[in-house]
């Protein structure tokens, strides 16, 4: 009602019902890369040894209990996001130990690493069992490319053969060891080069 002449108007117009809606927000976070494997594996040991990132790092399962970002700089400048991810167990894609939780967040990422601890007895148990989760969860997370990554070198004696071929699939592997830092700056520019492929 202003007008150039009248800049404090008193007059009105009565106005009418508002609106009103609830919300429900889920926030998933967003990477270029998921570090996926069981309690143990290692992924926040990876996460604090490759980027500035210190999630809380315990030699007991489910130390991580929500996820943690991290910026990845590798040796050009460049860099991309990686989250950290609590540990997955058996039935996790039905909300098992948190599974679903955590699963959501890693739904937004362009790449997952599989990681796999090398002292493992069955290795090729563990790397089955995360599979079936993520294909349980959802088909999408399935269809992702995803890298290997075994980890603790340091604790692995030199026959150390690694997942059964038929289980391997094209999918590319490293060995590393987040204490000693072996094989780290490959595992960053390999992660790179399949971030640009994509």
């Amino acid at each position: 009602f202003t007008t150039p002449t009248d800049r404090a108007p008193r007059t009105w117009e009565t106005g009418g019902e508002g609106q009103e809606r609830t919300l429900a927000l889920e926030l998933k976070l967003l990477a270029d890369l998921g570090l996926v494997g069981h309690p143990n594996a290692g992924k926040s040991t990876l996460l604090s040894r490759i980027s500035a990132a210190r999630p809380k790092i315990a030699d007991y399962p489910f130390t991580t209990l929500q996820p943690n970002l991290g910026i990845v700089q590798i040796k050009s400048g460049d860099g991309f996001v990686t989250a950290d991810i609590p540990g997955l167990i058996e039935g996790a894609h039905e909300g098992k130990g948190l599974g679903i939780q955590f699963l959501k967040h890693i739904e937004r990422t362009k790449i997952l690493a599989i990681l796999l601890d090398a002292t493992s007895e069955d290795i090729d148990a563990d790397f089955e069992v995360l599979m079936n989760e993520l294909k349980s969860y959802s088909s999408e997370l399935d269809k992702k490319p995803k890298l290997i990554v075994y980890t603790k070198a340091e604790l692995v004696q030199s026959e150390f053969k690694g997942l059964s071929k038929r289980n391997i699939k094209d999918c590319q592997s490293i060995m590393i060891s987040s204490v000693r830092g072996d094989n780290l700056d490959q595992l960053k520019e390999i992660v790179w080069k399949k971030i640009h492929e994509l």
